[in-house]
């Protein structure tokens, strides 16, 4: 009786699967027509992607001045950044642009969305007028704030001139031309206004409920309830607006190409200027990666401490 049912279990196991050049015709032609539809992918993923990193991970160990030949110099160039006075100038000028620009335009852009999410008037045409500054071009962004910060005919120094107050040079003074970007990013907050309304309509408004009977005043709702229920768009943001910041090249750039005395030398402009202006690509090559592992840890790091702060509804 043993035997039969161990025979009748060894029956009943499934057999191994067969690799695919085993398998039926029919197997074996869609297994080959997956492969065919993500070949695009595969190539554009190798070509434009993986390509490129390895290429810069090779270069940034070598001298490679574009124009001249190749030569192994191996971690020289990540030496030398610890004696870069313009790249600690550049990192500098980036955590402190990124230090106020990113909790400022979350901050912005949610209290907007907290303002939106209430029952008013024509709230379609206030979300409309919130959200389109985000999707203006880089470039043109750039031009239309250099003209309303110009120093001689802008709006703003008009309005602080007709206000009987100082008008600042902004882009072309040492002091102001890191303000002058940061109110350049809170222009543009409202692009993650869709993502705070769509998680504020999310939140349960049973739970609001509960606690108006519990006696819980508006503030404390807000705390207790809105914040953790939407802590997870509110970190995503803040992820995505470290990197950001960190990215930040275009306006910078195309207004002061990191002047005046080197005021605004973002990480990223300092980077160009090396590689395309300088012609140091390993140099470069060393900064992309400094810049690549910065911005790893830093999320490791937001993601490890986020555990304690952000709430995540497994109810489900």
């Amino acid at each position: 009786m043993e035997t039969a049912l161990r025979v009748g279990v060894s029956r009943a196991r499934p057999g191994r699967q067969r690799t695919w050049w085993w398998r039926s015709p029919r197997a074996r032609r869609q297994t080959l027509a997956a492969y065919v539809f993500l070949s695009p992918w595969i190539t554009g993923f190798l070509i434009f992607i993986a390509y490129p990193i390895g290429a810069t991970l090779y270069y940034s160990l070598t001298k490679y001045p574009i124009l001249g030949d190749i030569s192994w110099v191996g971690l020289k160039n990540y030496s030398v950044l610890l004696h870069d006075a313009l790249f600690w100038q550049s990192l500098k000028v980036t955590t402190a642009y990124s230090l106020i620009a990113v909790p400022g335009s979350i901050a912005l852009g949610y209290g907007i969305a907290l303002l939106l999410n209430q029952k008013v008037r024509w709230v379609g045409v206030w979300r409309t007028l919130y959200f389109l500054p985000s999707i203006v071009p880089a470039i043109a962004t750039a031009y239309l704030w250099s003209w309303i910060l110009n120093p001689d005919y802008g709006l703003v120094n008009a309005g602080l001139f007709s206000l009987h107050l100082p008008r600042p040079e902004w882009f072309g003074s040492t002091t102001w031309v890191l303000p002058a970007f940061i109110l350049m990013t809170l222009w543009g907050s409202g692009g993650n206004l869709v993502l705070y309304l769509a998680a504020l309509q999310q939140v349960p408004t049973a739970l609001y409920e509960a606690a108006h009977i519990d006696g819980a005043g508006a503030w404390n709702r807000f705390v207790h309830i809105t914040v953790p229920m939407t802590s997870p768009v509110l970190l995503f943001t803040f992820l995505t607006g470290v990197i950001g910041s960190f990215q930040i090249f275009t306006a910078a750039y195309v207004i002061t190409r990191g002047g005046p005395d080197n005021a605004s030398l973002f990480y990223v402009v300092y980077l160009f200027r090396t590689g395309w202006q300088y012609f140091q690509m390993g140099y470069a090559s060393a900064l992309a990666w400094v810049l690549l592992v910065m911005m790893l840890v830093l999320t490791l790091i937001t993601l490890r401490v986020s555990r304690r702060f952000v709430y995540y509804d497994y109810s489900d």
